[in-house]
């Protein structure tokens, strides 16, 4: 888990805005993107769970042919 170190910016002494360091941000925005990639992965082998396939052997074998 990521430590963040946010400051606060308030309005009317509600908390409006959450400032973090830059590096911080970063990790976050990484993970995200991380998080994204993964959630596509799922999509895709969801998508495609009940399409045919061909085994890596039979290719080799298709390809030296």
């Amino acid at each position: 888990m990521i430590e963040l170190h946010p400051e606060f910016l308030t309005k009317n002494g509600q908390k409006e805005f959450a400032v973090l360091p830059y590096e911080e941000f970063l990790k976050i925005q990484d993970l995200l993107q991380d998080l994204e990639d993964l959630r596509d992965l799922r999509e895709a082998k969801q998508a495609e769970k009940d399409s045919s396939s061909i085994s890596l052997s039979d290719v080799k074998k298709t390809l030296i042919s």
